[in-house]
């Protein structure tokens, strides 16, 4: 009873609140409080945004709905962030009024979202709800790098350490290297950990001068092949971008450990030689794991164009499995990722150094053939709409000699679902045109052997022309209704088609 009590209590509180609110905004002289997201136009932009040490800014159109989602979650997290000490101000710009500064900043779709550093734009990778931008933009406004005061935290990363080291050397922070190696480093503290130091013990130890910039791998991935560190002068202001370069070069050791937490970020790169093991760097199984990476390291000094990591095989379970290797009976198994997404496995064999460098030799010279997982060919695929398999996406969509319209979509997703009835008809449509296939792949269960179709969300549908199927056209309409897929159809089509009605 007294819960009942209690509960019946707050709610009349909360009414009570209510009403007040009501009655406060239907005042004749109510005016709404301020909004905490400023609004910047061409006349106060640079003075604004020149001045701050960093500030959000958002590029928006008043009539997109991805804006107008977004619009209640920034204002209320840019009243959050204005109640921190130092603030981060959040600011809006709309970009259909504005032209010139989207034009100026390269804003190309809504919403675009920005970083400023004194006036210096950095792109925003954060999360757009209240609080992935509230805790994205207070990470972003801390320093990008990190003091080190003493050679034993150098140390202390060799020996221990995961993953690379990016050390700066400079003699203080009126040191012009130094401020050139934190704008750099801003643009990068998402992809790695940037540190620096005025101590010159620890530039002895780097066996480096004051002004360098320092890559270090951590002992367990050092090998006899390649230098233990790499450093650039970084003294003569060389550009952002060849700091980048560097730095990306020699991210990475001759045969690293790829791991689901790190392999969008350091193994993009194309072709990826990985050797699968059970890889286990504590100290009870760190000799076998570095004997079969040794093995993987003599064969990788000789194959500088390829990059070569080690990787778990539990942790790539579904990727041994995709490449037909679960059962191999071997304990160390290897393939090949190409730049155009096709996989290459070698035969179950003993593995040693010879037999993965018959292996990747066998690949340069184009031997191999790729592992394409497919569902079965069907037997009967003449209806309005063709499947296309794994096995059979070059026969039907490459055929040099047809137009070729491809849906790619996977069995849960609800737009493919409600774009189904859609699809067929528009296969009946054009089912007698002889040079016009209307085509549909599950993505989730076929391989794509040409790395031209990217499929990032579903249903992504594609237009590949007859004599350049190098060069597909994906659909970019917001309608995929039959009308609006029927002129993507007749604008795009190598020859006039004519439609079951015509005929």
């Amino acid at each position: 009873m007294a819960e009942y009590l209690e509960r019946l209590l707050l709610h009349r509180q909360t009414m009570g609140v209510r009403v007040r609110k009501v009655k406060e905004v239907s005042q004749p002289n109510w005016t709404p409080p301020p909004e905490a997201t400023q609004v910047l136009t061409t006349d106060n932009f640079d003075d604004i945004v020149n001045d701050a040490d960093i500030i959000l800014v958002e590029f928006y159109a008043p009539w997109c709905g991805h804006c107008k989602k977004l619009a209640p979650e920034y204002e209320k997290a840019a009243k959050e962030l204005g109640k921190r000490s130092p603030l981060i101000p959040l600011a809006k710009v709309d970009a259909t009024a504005e032209t010139d500064l989207a034009k100026r900043f390269d804003v190309s779709g809504y919403p675009t979202l920005k970083i400023f550093r004194k006036g210096k734009p950095f792109d925003y990778n954060g999360r757009r709800e209240r609080y992935g931008i509230v805790n994205y933009m207070i990470e972003q406004s801390g320093p990008p790098s990190k003091e080190i005061l003493a050679l034993k935290q150098v140390q202390e990363f060799l020996k221990d350490g995961d993953d690379v080291t990016i050390i700066g050397v400079f003699k203080g922070e009126s040191d012009p290297a130094y401020q050139h190696y934190q704008d750099a480093a801003n643009n990068l503290r998402e992809d790695y950990k940037f540190h620096h130091t005025f101590n010159t013990e620890i530039a002895k130890f780097l066996k480096v001068s004051q002004g360098n910039l320092v890559v270090l791998q951590p002992e367990k991935f050092q090998s006899k092949y390649e230098p233990k560190s790499n450093a650039m002068d970084i003294g003569g202001s060389p550009e952002g971008a060849a700091i980048k370069d560097f730095i990306v070069k020699h991210i990475l050791p001759l045969v690293g450990h790829r791991k689901t937490s790190n392999e969008a970020k350091r193994y993009t790169k194309r072709p990826l030689v990985v050797v699968y093991y059970s890889v286990d760097f504590s100290f009870d199984y760190l000799a076998a794991t570095q004997f079969w990476r040794n093995k993987v390291l003599e064969v990788a000094k000789d194959f500088p164009e390829y990059t070569f990591a080690i990787a778990d095989e539990e942790d790539y379970c579904t990727e041994v499995k995709d490449l037909g290797l679960s059962e191999s009976g071997e304990d160390v198994n290897a393939a090949i990722l190409d730049e155009s997404g096709k996989k290459y496995a070698m035969e179950p064999d003993e593995f040693d150094s010879d037999t993965l460098r018959e292996f990747v030799t066998a690949f340069k010279k184009g031997k191999l053939k790729p592992v394409i997982k497919s569902q079965p060919v069907p037997k009967n695929n003449q209806g309005p709409v063709r499947v296309v398999v794994g096995k059979t996406f070059d026969s039907i969509v490459m055929d040099p000699k047809k137009d070729v319209l491809t849906e790619f979509y996977a069995p849960w997703c609800g737009h493919c679902k409600q774009l189904e009835p859609v699809y067929t008809d528009l296969g009946k449509k054009y089912k007698n045109q002889k040079n016009l296939v209307i085509a549909k792949r599950d993505a989730t269960a076929n391989d794509v052997t040409s790395d031209r179709y990217k499929v990032e969300g579903f249903p992504p549908i594609y237009f590949a022309p007859s004599g350049d199927k190098k060069n597909p056209i994906k659909f970019e309409g917001r309608n995929r209704d039959l009308e609006h897929l029927s002129k993507f159809i007749e604008e795009h089509a190598t020859k006039p088609s004519r439609t079951k009605e015509e005929l």
